[in-house]
Order: structure tokens, then sequence, then C-alpha cells
């Protein structure tokens, strides 16, 4: 038997939700949803995981799409404010892993500032997911020894498709691309700019690890938007890959 401490009142809970699929959850974060006072979730959390709350918890959908916030993240500094200082525990639920492009870093530093004691909760994040759905190794030893997460998402809710790297690209290396946008097209060019070649595999998957999961396997030259998924997408470029058979 497996003892998980419940949410403590007070207490912010920066925690993964992981790609989408409930059964990824970590047993911490599913034990803290059925615990917790408040929630404070990201878009791209699922119905299917929020239905795992408690009855009697507040739900607070707090998520940032396509430059368009509905709320700041000052907005969220707000709430978690609020509620740890009324003595609530406070699920701050975010998709994927919190430490991953997530903007775990602003509301670390505003819990610390406030003296509200927190925990990080690691959640499987969707480049993860993704290499599972593939069956594809992320590293190999005689292919891919270097593993690098990017994206092309910034401060501001802005966009840039210039390469997160200066120089060639690494020899050697998988890159994964998180929030590319929907302009394929030239962020290929972009990217085989910076050295990698037009005939890399490039594989998008949209919705990883969900029923509406969508692959779709082709090479950095031939990327075009009209071939991938509704967002979520994410890129996977240089080993090559298999659609596995289903």
């Amino acid at each position: 038997m497996i003892s998980i401490p419940d949410a403590e009142s007070g207490h912010v809970y920066l925690t993964g939700a992981g790609p989408g699929d409930p059964a990824l959850l970590t047993l911490r974060a599913a034990h803290l949803l059925k615990t917790a006072d408040v929630i404070l979730p990201d878009d791209l959390v699922s119905d299917e995981i929020l239905n795992l709350a408690s009855p009697t918890a507040l739900i607070v959908p707090v998520g940032k799409r396509c430059g368009q916030p509905r709320i700041t993240q000052a907005g969220i500094h707000a709430l978690m404010l609020e509620h740890a200082s009324e003595d609530r525990s406070v699920i701050r639920l975010k998709s994927g892993d919190p430490l991953i492009f997530g903007r775990a870093a602003e509301e670390i530093s505003f819990l610390r500032e406030h003296s509200i004691p927190f925990e990080i909760v690691p959640g499987i994040t969707a480049a993860f997911a993704v290499a599972a759905s593939l069956e594809t190794p992320l590293t190999d030893r005689s292919r891919a020894s270097k593993l690098v997460l990017a994206t092309a998402h910034h401060a501001a809710g802005k966009l840039s498709l210039t390469p997160s790297w200066s120089g060639a690209f690494p020899d050697q290396a998988t890159l994964v691309l998180y929030m590319p946008g929907r302009d394929f097209e030239t962020l290929a060019q972009d990217l085989m700019a910076s050295g990698i070649a037009p005939e890399t595999p490039c594989t998008a998957v949209s919705r990883a690890s969900t029923p509406e999961e969508h692959i779709h396997i082709t090479t950095l030259a031939q990327l075009s938007s009209s071939d991938v998924g509704p967002a979520p997408v994410l890129l996977l470029i240089g080993p090559p890959v298999s659609k596995p058979v289903r």
C-alpha cells in the first residue's frame, strides 16, 4: 500500500497533468486532484482529468492560448495568493510537466516572494508521450546522442521561427519542437537554414496520447501545414520513425 499525503491547506502545488491521457497522471497528481480545494488548470488539461477532482473543489480555468489570454500571468499569481492566504489547498495544474515551457519560474518566484509554501509535482512531458506513440527512442547511442527541447513560442505570446541555438544544429541530435505555430513551411525553411538537412525525418504529432491523436510522418523539406492535425502539435525532427501498426 502506497501512502500519499493529501493536499495541505495553504499550500500551492505546481502539478503536471501529463500529455492528455488521464492514465498517464502520476499517483501523486491524481491524489492531489481528489483532495485539493482549488484547481487552476491550463486550457490543455482535459475534462477527463478535471473530472478526477473532488466534487467540492473550485475549478477556475486560467488558460492562455494563441496570444489571446483570458487571464494575465499576474492574475494567476493573484488567484494563487488569494486562495492560499485563505488557507485553501491550491493546484496550479499544467499540461505535461510544469517545468517544461510552463512559466513555472515566474510562479515559483512569486510564491517565494510571498512566503507561500509550494511543491512541484512532475508530469510526463509531451515529448515522451510522442516518442512512446511512435515507438521511437529520443536518444540512441549510434545515431542520436543529444536531445534538444525547444519552442517557437516566446514571451508576450510572440512566435519566433528563428532557431533557438546559434550556429549549425548539433550532429547526432534529436530536436523536439513544442508550440511550433502553424506556419510549418516557413519553420522548415528556417530549420534547414540552420544546417538541418532537407531529407531529415520530421514527424508531427497532434494531440498526443489522446483518442484524437494524429501522426504525420514526412521529411523537413516536405513539412506542410495542410497535413498536420489541430493544436497542440509537437514536432520530432531527427531519428527515422515508422508509424506503429495499430
